[in-house]
Order: C-alpha cells, then structure tokens, then sequence
C-alpha cells in the first residue's frame, strides 16, 4: 500500500503531465482534488465520509452549495470550494466558504484549484473565516516540511486541537519563510542598510554596498550548508561508534566523480535507518546517472537514489512498487524521507 507521500508525488506527476486536460473546475475535481483526498485517506465514495455537493442554507441565501464537505463523526469538519487549475486564487473566492463556515461546525475550509490548496481557519475571530491562509500546499512545488504538515490533515491524524496549536504558528512562519526566501535571491535595500552597520566601520559607499549584498545570499546558504553538516555529526556521534563516521563508499565505478554531497547524503541515510538496521549493511555505489543506496550492497534492494549531477536535485524513494523521484533543496530534506527509508529497508527484512 502507498504510504501518502507517494500517492502525493504521483498524484503530482499527473497533474503536471496533463495540466492542460484538467483547466476547468470539474476537471480539477476529478483529476486532482478527489485523488488529493484519497492520498489523506479519505474514502470519497463514501457519502457517509465525503459530501459532494453539500448544501446549508445560511441567513441570507438558500440552496447554495459547496463543493465538497468532509465529515466526521457526523458532523462537518472540512468544507472545500474548487476552482479550475487556470484560475489565480484570490480572497473575492472565499465568498461561498466564508458564508458556510459561519453557520457549520467546520473548523478548516480549504481553497483550491487543484494544484494549490489554501487551508483556512478562523484563528483571528471565532466563527468567522480568515482572509488569510495559515497553511499552503502547492502540489508541485512542496518541501518535505510541508508534507509533514499536510499529513495532520489525514484521516488517521486528524486532531482539531493540535492542528489549530500549530495553525498560528505555521501562519506566520509561512510568512516569514517567503520573505526570506525573497531576500535570499535579492536582498532587500533594508537588509543591505542594516547589515553594513553590522559589518563595516566606514561610511557605506557603492562598492561597500554591493560588496554586502553580494555576500548576504552567500552567507545564508554557507549557513544552512553548516548547519546540515553539524546535524548529520550530532547524529553520527550521538551514542554510536566511529564505523558509520569512518565509512567509505563501495565499489565505485570507473571514471565516476563521487561528490562530498553524495557522500553526506548516504551518511545521511545511514544515520536515519541505524536505529532498525545495522550501519554496515547500507552501502553506496555510485554511477554515471545517479548514486544508489543499496541494503547488503544488493542492487535487487535499493533504499534510495541520489540524482544529484544537475541543477534541480531528487531522491529516488523506493517504499512504492517502483523509483518515486521527489524534489530536494538541500541534504536537509533527507531526514523528512525518514519513514519512507524505513519502509523500503522493510521490504526487504
């Protein structure tokens, strides 16, 4: 059975191929939406689970519906209005829910055009539905931090009251990620101002000035470069010997250029699944295409794939039937993969 991430990454990889196909609403419904909630798993057969067309007359209009309502226990607990994948969504079609959210028992509403999914509370005022989205899921451009996330929202997981704990905060850290993804690529004048009085005694000249910002998107990726190696040794040494530490990589092939952030990311791996498996049965064979990360140096068992010789990184996960490629930014992303990697090492025990 597909564990939830890879039903997302396929669900992801359709959407993606056959965008074109599925531009308006009932297409995003079927193509993308219902499989969405099938990947939580939510059983949208089952009328008794998920309401098609759910209907509650509110204090000024009657007859109107919503798309889709997901219950529990009888009760509504998520309402959800679609748009078409072409559609930019905007605060003018929160209209249906907003008027909806007011007179159910739903705690979250969700907002989408079937690649991205807004969740909505009402954190601000009781009863009264947000403008602005605490949480954002795009089907094709997501972190494993925000599938973590995304996972609260399954039927298995689902708990109103850790979510809405959570909800603030991840509001504001939503927030403030996209601001300093932003200043990253392009510092802000501000930013540049304040630093300079930071780091340079003189008067800020042009040169001093581009100097800066020039260094600030160095600096910040320096820093989470550091911080994924100071990670990985706190879990090497943490209660372990030097093996994993002292461990080189096996039979490489000829000709192959085996990377530092090849090696980091199946050390990586290792400190993962060391707890369940013993450091000294995952092994690392690198090649051409992609490095893999094999069990017993056994090609018939991979646990992962490392494709990183080109400009957008994956991990090759292998909890499913076959290769699930997924996204990474940086070796950080690894330790999210955390589950799937002990569910490939299963397969094979």
């Amino acid at each position: 059975m597909w564990t939830m991430d890879a039903q997302i990454s396929a669900l992801a990889k359709r959407v993606a191929e056959h965008s074109e196909t599925i531009q308006t609403e009932e297409a995003a419904k079927t193509s993308a939406v219902l499989p969405f909630l099938q990947a939580l798993g939510y059983d949208v057969f089952n009328p008794s689970e998920v309401v098609p067309e759910f209907t509650a007359d509110t204090y000024s209009r009657r007859g109107e519906k919503v798309d889709y309502a997901v219950m529990r226990d009888g009760a509504v607990s998520i309402l959800i209005e679609c748009k078409g994948l072409s559609t930019q969504l905007n605060e003018k079609h929160l209209g249906q829910l907003c008027r909806y959210f007011s007179v159910t028992k739903a705690r979250f509403a969700i907002l989408t055009n079937g690649r991205e999914f807004r969740f909505f509370s009402d954190l601000e005022e009781d009863n009264k539905l947000d403008k602005k989205p605490f949480f954002t899921f795009d089907l094709l451009d997501h972190s494993q931090a925000a599938l973590e996330e995304l996972r609260k929202f399954t039927r298995q997981d689902f708990d109103v009251a850790n979510i809405l704990e959570q909800a603030e905060r991840l509001k504001y850290v939503s927030i403030v990620r996209k601001v300093v993804e932003k200043w990253i690529d392009a510092p802000p004048d501000g930013l540049v101002r304040l630093m300079v009085q930071e780091v340079h005694d003189g008067r800020m000249n042009k040169d001093v000035r581009e100097a800066v910002a020039q260094a600030i998107p160095a600096a910040f990726r320096d820093l989470v470069r550091d911080k994924v190696r100071g990670r990985l040794s706190s879990v090497l040494e943490d209660g372990h010997d030097d093996r994993a530490a002292n461990a080189k990589p096996t039979e490489l092939d000829d000709g192959v250029d085996t990377t530092q952030e090849e090696i980091e990311g199946w050390l990586t791996v290792r400190s993962i699944l060391r707890a369940s498996i013993d450091a000294d049965r995952i092994h690392m064979r690198d090649a051409r295409s992609y490095c893999a990360i094999l069990l017993d140096n056994n090609n018939r068992k991979p646990l992962a794939r490392l494709h990183f010789n080109r400009k957008q990184k994956y991990v090759g996960l292998f909890d499913g039937d076959k290769e699930d490629r997924v996204p990474v930014q940086s070796l950080t992303d690894i330790f999210g993969f955390a589950t799937r990697l002990e569910a490939a090492a299963n397969k094979y025990a």
